[in-house]
């Protein structure tokens, strides 16, 4: 029987179950040879038969890798691989590569001279059926039909690229860049290339075919019969570099990539993406319809080659076809590389007979795995010729060091993929017969070594392009099993054990350095599995103590240090509403919990903290006139401008006044308020309901606690300063409750015709006299500023109490600057008794004539110099020794006289009423009374008035007593000396 009666060609386009029938057909017989194109598919293949027929018959033969049983029966190999052995049956895959350029001369060989005893199958593009007709007239073929539908869908974006979706390039660096866009929108890409050693490329596959990610980025090398799990091909290229140029795909090779979409009986789409141009409708068409011109030319190179001499075997490679389907390939590597050894001027000596003939070409049949440069390769393999024709085998030694070299698996992918082609040298060599001593062992340690340059290719690969958070959390949503959420003490939230966000209480937010692509994953994630920590938090919330929760300036509610809601405007002042902050994924049940807790503390706080003006507010026995003062005070929220109600109060009676003050309320002269609600805690809630009462946008802040006066603030909304417990004088504010003592202490001055400041009126205020000068002005009054001679103190033994100081020096409190400290003897509100130092009742000021002095107004205290001596002389003993020296006298009369030419600065005060605007900065209110001034006594002053100075408008200088005329220094004295030293200094 002819061989040619046992070739059957099984024709047809992709996905048609090929491979499938002709693994089925071969376990049919006793034994049999597969061939296949790619290291990676024969692999896959390998890895079916065996779990049909187990390892222990089945072999598997490549370049790199050889599994050879000893009862081995079903051999799978690689086309060039194929052993040169009889087998009942025979099967060659992809056999339209007949015409590729590069290896089409092998498939060629195959497809003419490689038969079964009972039955060959050639398997492949229905574009071959002319060409095998020609070559086997008694070839039968079968024609097998796509199991899915395939369509074109256009152009897609990559953002828009669909699940389980195969992304095509060509070359190296656009594979990469393909797989870090996807990684960036999508989560994550695995990674396929014809390079890649089959463990490294079993694990890219095994991410994509358990669902770790959704998209595959391959080269052309999916094309050849790997069956994965694709319905969408998009191309991000239409050309290739084919070794020699660049060149746009042929419809048919679109095709067999395109082809992998749709696997089994589901449909499938192709399209372009990226900038790849659009795929003309023809082709289009073409690729769906599975209709190709048929191939023309088949690749040939001789099989019978002359080992006489290497230019007889170079004759012999170069022979051409003689069958017209045939064309001579052209020069391959192992050719290329013949020429280059044969060109060393050595090799001639060395190559004469016909065994080392055939030596040579075996070493340039070594592939060019590493593709440093031709010239690098040819001097590898003239290396490994001289090993082999000096001494018949490769020295242990030499290639332990190379194999040591690359067994690294540190450095970035691009350095292991190097050192994965190098390997795969050397896994080349150990599996050539005869060329090592030990040749197993190599075998075990190269495989060794690609398998850790694999792994570590695989997790690099891994690392770059693949986002194991959300690719992970993906899959476990697609697949709707239950997320596990841990919250650890800091609200960080991890979900399988990967980091997505922070818990704030009841709102999730997610970690800042995800993208915008992985944010929609991680947040179904995160929010599917934080239900139950929802729960939980309402109820630990729910039952929290209330120190737990505080309120911010602003108006944020607090729950330690996380914000669970704010303030809103409510019915009045005293009522605001709440607004929680939960995520609405917890639930309505969880915001409704946080709410009624919010509310029910807002409610207690108010009632505690301003407990005094919800009792005014709800006193039943306040009527009419003093209702309606009661009525404003709780409006302001207890601190009420007196110039707001000056008629009413002028008409309250004193029952209706005693009723108010039985509140705490307070009728002070500038300002009606409750002391205690001048605490810090009652005035800080009380700017933040006056805030939202006014619907501010931005709060004021609250004063700091315990400042008698504090810097003017800029842009204050009008009504601040009476809100946070102060009014406006000059470029500062001062408390009113301090204010009201300094009026006290006012009342008791000739306003009329002037007075200065006592000690106790700065010390009140903490300021210094160039702003308590300010501060009187702000108040209405007006400063005129002087100098004056400084009196000098009199001895110790006669010198006043020490209440007799300078009112421009307060000793007790350091002069205020911007930012003013507490006074120490300022009593704060929260330590004053509700009426402490204040009379019965202020009288109504008039509305024209200042206050009076009383009848004797007091004199300024003695002055007292800034800079006392560390001792004042009295009478000087009269036996001192020693003289002074003239000019230590002389020092001391100078500085005497200067003593006496000391100037200081003072202020008198006058009551100067003029128009201006309201101190809380609001508008008046219609029927508002004037601006009050300082409550003096009524009629007509009395006594001397303190007029200016006499003598033709010299600065007049009181005194306790006469100034004494100060004794000369006794020259003799021994202090003379000390004394003119320290005036020196």
């Amino acid at each position: 029987m002819s061989r040619d009666r046992t070739v059957t060609a099984v024709l047809g386009p992709t996905n048609t179950g090929k491979t499938h029938y002709a693994i089925e057909r071969m376990l049919a017989h006793r034994n049999g040879i597969m061939g296949f194109p790619l290291r990676l598919l024969a692999r896959e293949v390998y890895d079916r038969v065996v779990e049909v027929r187990g390892p222990s018959v089945v072999a598997l033969v490549t370049g790199e890798e050889r599994i050879v049983p000893p009862r081995a029966a079903y051999w799978i190999c690689t086309v060039e691989a194929m052993p040169d052995m009889a087998a009942d049956f025979v099967a060659v895959d992809e056999i339209q590569l007949c015409a590729d350029p590069d290896r089409g001369y092998v498939f060629t060989d195959r497809l003419l001279n490689t038969r079964g005893l009972h039955e060959t199958l050639f398997l492949g593009a229905d574009t071959m059926r002319e060409r095998i007709r020609n070559l086997i007239p008694e070839a039968r073929f079968i024609r097998r039909e796509r199991m899915s539908k395939l369509s074109f869908a256009g152009v897609k974006k990559t953002s828009r690229m669909p699940p389980r979706s195969a992304v095509v390039g060509f070359s190296v660096d656009g594979v990469y860049a393909m797989a870090e866009l996807l990684r960036r929108q999508k989560g994550g890409a695995a990674v396929v290339m014809g390079a890649l050693s089959p463990r490294t490329r079993n694990a890219q596959v095994a991410l994509y075919q358990n669902g770790d990610v959704d998209h595959l980025v391959a080269t052309d090398a999916i094309g050849m019969g790997l069956n994965l799990d694709i319905s969408h091909v998009a191309f991000a290229g239409t050309m290739k570099f084919d070794g020699r140029r660049f060149r746009h795909l042929q419809p048919n090779e679109l095709a067999q990539i395109a082809g992998r979409a749709g696997r089994h009986t589901n449909d499938g789409t192709f399209g372009t993406t990226g900038e790849a141009e659009p795929l003309d409708p023809e082709v289009a068409e073409a690729i769906e319809n599975h209709r190709f011109a048929p191939i023309r030319r088949l690749q040939w190179r001789n099989p019978r080659l002359e080992f006489g001499t290497v230019p007889a075997l170079m004759t012999s490679l170069e022979q051409g076809p003689k069958h017209p389907d045939l064309q001579r390939a052209r020069e391959a590597d192992d050719l290329a590389t013949l020429r280059a050894l044969w060109a060393m001027p050595d090799m001639h000596d060395k190559v004469r007979q016909g065994p080392e003939v055939r030596l040579l070409w075996d070493v340039c049949q070594v592939p060019d795995f590493r593709k440093v440069a031709p010239a690098e390769h040819a001097s590898l393999l003239a290396r490994l010729h001289d090993f082999l024709h000096e001494g018949g085998t490769i020295p242990e030694d030499w290639l332990a060091r190379q194999v040591a070299r690359i067994d690294k698996t540190n450095g970035d992918i691009d350095a292991i993929s190097k050192r994965l082609a190098f390997v795969r040298t050397w896994t080349y060599v150990a599996q050539r017969k005869g060329w090592l001593s030990d040749p197993e062992h190599w075998r075990g340690e190269t495989r060794a070594v690609e398998d850790r340059l694999s792994d570590a290719l695989h997790a690099a690969l891994t690392q770059r392009f693949v986002d194991r958070r959300t690719s992970v959390l993906m899959r476990r949503l697609k697949q709707k099993e239950g997320l596990v959420a841990d919250v650890n003490d800091k609200g960080e939230v991890s979900v399988e054990g990967h980091l997505v966000g922070r818990l704030d209480a009841f709102r999730f937010h997610l970690d800042p350095s995800a993208s915008a692509e992985e944010a929609k994953t991680l947040r179904s994630a995160a929010l599917a599995a934080l239900q139950p920590h929802y729960n939980l938090a309402s109820d630990k919330f729910y039952n929290a103590p209330d120190k737990e929760i505080d309120v911010t300036e602003q108006g944020g509610l607090m729950w330690g240090e996380y914000a669970v809601g704010k303030l809103t405007r409510g019915a009045d002042a005293l009522s605001p509403q709440v607004e929680v902050f939960v995520d609405d994924e917890a639930g309505a049940d969880v915001a409704e919990k946080v709410k009624r807790r919010l509310s029910h503390w807002i409610d207690r706080r108010v009632a505690a903290l301003f407990e005094p003006l919800i009792a005014l507010r709800d006193d039943e026995a306040l009527t009419g006139l003093a209702r309606g003062v009661a009525y404003r005070i709780v409006e302001n929220l207890g601190v009420l401008p007196r110039a707001d109600v000056a008629q009413d109060v002028k008409s309250l009676e004193q029952e209706a006044r005693a009723l108010l003050r039985k509140h705490g309320v307070r009728f002070g002269q500038f300002t009606l308020f409750q002391p205690l609600l001048l605490k810090p805690a009652p005035t800080r809630l009380r700017l933040v309901l006056w805030s939202l009462a006014q619907g501010l946008d931005e709060f004021p802040e609250a004063p700091p606690p315990g400042l008698v006066t504090v810097p003017e603030v800029k842009d204050a909304p009008q009504g601040y300063y009476a809100m946070a417990g102060y009014r406006l004088a000059g470029q500062r504010a001062i408390r009113i409750d301090m204010l009201e003592r300094l009026a006290d202490m006012i009342r008791g001055q000739d306003t009329r015709g002037g007075f200065e400041a006592n000690p106790d009126m700065l010390s009140i205020t903490g300021l210094t006299l160039e702003q308590f000068a300010d501060l009187m002005g702000g108040l209405g009054y007006k400063a005129e500023r002087g100098e004056r001679t400084k009196v000098k103190a009199a001895p110790v033994e006669e010198a006043k109490p020490a209440d007799a100081l300078d009112p421009e020096a307060p000793v007790v409190v350091e002069p205020a600057g911007e930012s003013a400290e507490p006074v120490a003897d300022a009593t704060p509100p929260d330590a004053q008794p509700a009426a402490a130092g204040e009379p019965e009742e202020v009288p109504e000021p008039p509305s024209e004539v200042p206050p009076a002095a009383p009848e004797e107004a007091p004199q300024p205290p003695a002055e007292t110099p800034e800079d006392p001596p560390a001792e004042v002389p009295g009478e000087m003993p009269e036996e001192a020794p020693g003289e002074m020296p003239k000019e230590a006298t002389a020092e001391v009369g100078e500085a005497a006289e200067a003593a006496e030419d000391e100037i200081e600065v003072f202020y008198t005060f006058t009551w100067a009423p003029r128009p201006r605007g309201n101190q809380n900065r609001g508008p008046r209110r219609e029927g508002q009374g004037k601006g009050d001034r300082p409550q003096g006594k009524g009629g007509k002053p009395r006594g001397k008035k303190p007029g200016g100075p006499k003598g033709g408008g010299k600065p007049q200088v009181h005194s306790a007593r006469p100034p004494r005329k100060e004794k000369a220094i006794d020259p003799d004295n021994p202090f003379a000396a000390l004394m003119a030293l320290k005036d020196k200094n």
